[in-house]
């Protein structure tokens, strides 16, 4: 005959066990002699015991990992103990008021003791091990990153309005490929010498060095001007880092103030699209320095609108219009328009 009695499940078992381990009855009723304080102990204990067969153990916190030891600085003195030339050069050179200058902000940021340091790192494992790679150099480091260690103190800067956005920086030009901070003494970190700066602009720029070597250009080769004149090396809000003039007006009327005006009657493509719309800016093999081999072909680029014969009388381009290119008089527009750039009295611009 099978027994009726239930079965029991193993929690209920285990359960079961750590009670008469504990000493508890299994019916949660206190005996005679226990009296309301035994009561309490007991569901106290039974309460524990069934936490403990729930419950999961927490897992260890991992040890927090200890911050690595911020680099150290050597200081200046400790530099020219080995670079005794480099410093008696740095103290000469520009950037020296980064040494002397105690005053935090935009110049000194409060580096004194410590210029060499504050282009080229913290330098005690440098300094101790003598391993160049324990050190910063900014001439071999990638061009954005040479830039953020001169930007730090020359961001702010008016010449450097448009270093970030336009000029060499887009090209992946360094500011230490053009500034030799400590090449001859640090004689060098700004070239100032017409002949010395058209020198180091060509060494790169090799093609726009070609076309002052036509017969009619900018008195660069002569070293009358440089490239600095016309372009801004640190960037500008114009293409090709153009200068400007009286703040929004083409570099080209600082010194052809006569063309600037303002007209009474102006001449379109002075006032909306630039000198280079005739004119090579940099050299030419026409006079006046053309985009074309003649006046005529310049002027044909935007006047010639009439593509078929004229018999109106108005005045054109095409015969038989009263601009009759086959007449010799009409083949030389300037004959007669003289003030091309813009006219005071004349609507045509004849005077």
């Amino acid at each position: 005959m099978r027994s009726t009695k239930p079965m029991l499940n193993i929690e209920t078992r285990l359960l079961c066990s750590l009670l008469v381990l504990a000493g508890l009855p299994l019916t949660g009723q206190p005996s005679p002699q226990q009296g309301e304080s035994k009561t309490a102990q007991d569901n106290k204990k039974r309460a524990e015991a069934e936490r403990a067969l729930t419950d999961k153990p927490a897992a260890p916190k991992p040890a927090a990992k200890a911050a690595p030891e911020a680099p150290k600085y050597a200081g200046s003195e400790t530099c020219a103990a080995c670079h005794e030339d480099i410093s008696k050069a740095f103290q000469k050179s520009p950037h020296n008021v980064v040494e002397t200058d105690a005053k935090p902000g935009l110049r000194g940021h409060g580096w004194q003791g410590k210029a060499c340091e504050s282009c080229h790192g913290p330098g005690e494992e440098h300094a101790e091990s003598a391993d160049a790679s324990k050190i910063r150099n900014p001439a071999k480091l990638a061009a954005a990153a040479a830039d953020k260690t001169c930007l730090t103190c020359h961001l702010n800067e008016q010449t450097h309005v448009g270093r970030l956005q336009s000029s060499h920086a887009k090209d992946q030009v360094s500011c230490v490929a053009c500034h030799k901070v400590h090449e001859h003494g640090g004689a060098e970190l700004v070239t100032r010498k017409p002949a010395s700066i058209n020198e180091q602009c060509a060494s790169c720029h090799l093609n726009v060095w070609a076309q002052f070597q036509r017969p009619n250009h900018h008195k660069l080769p002569e070293g009358a001007m440089s490239c600095v004149d016309c372009h801004n090396p640190h960037g500008s809000l114009k293409p090709a880092s153009a200068q400007m003039f009286a703040a929004n007006e083409p570099g080209c009327l600082a010194c052809h103030g006569d063309k600037r005006g303002p007209f009474t009657f102006e001449h379109a493509p002075v006032r909306f699209e630039g000198c280079a719309t005739c004119h090579e800016p940099h050299g030419s093999a026409n006079p006046r320095m053309l985009t074309r081999q003649d006046v005529r072909s310049v002027c044909l680029e935007c006047h010639a609108n009439l593509p078929t014969a004229n018999k109106t009388g108005t005045i054109g381009v095409v015969p038989p219009a009263f601009h009759d290119l086959r007449q010799p008089r009409f083949q030389n527009c300037t004959i007669c328009h003289q003030k091309i750039h813009g006219s005071y009295v004349d609507r045509d611009l004849l005077k």
